[in-house]
């Protein structure tokens, strides 16, 4: 299993709402959440065999910023 964290630009939790249905069509995520409090609105993905590119690029798709954060 890995962890993946990736810094948004998601602010408000109909915004999560939205991403869910982007992130429910990535193959291998076993959950995952957003951090509101957090400066870097940082989602977090706990996944089997997932890219990280992948990631951002659907969110990106989704219309929100994303980009993942060096260990």
């Amino acid at each position: 299993m890995q962890i993946l964290v990736f810094k948004t630009n998601i602010r408000y939790r109909k915004n999560i709402r939205s991403i869910g249905q982007y992130l429910d069509t990535l193959q291998g995520i076993i959950r995952w959440n957003v951090d509101l409090q957090d400066k870097d609105k940082v989602l977090r993905i706990e996944a089997n065999d997932l890219s990280p590119r992948k990631v951002e690029h659907t969110l990106q798709y989704a219309g929100y910023f994303c980009e993942e954060l060096p260990d």
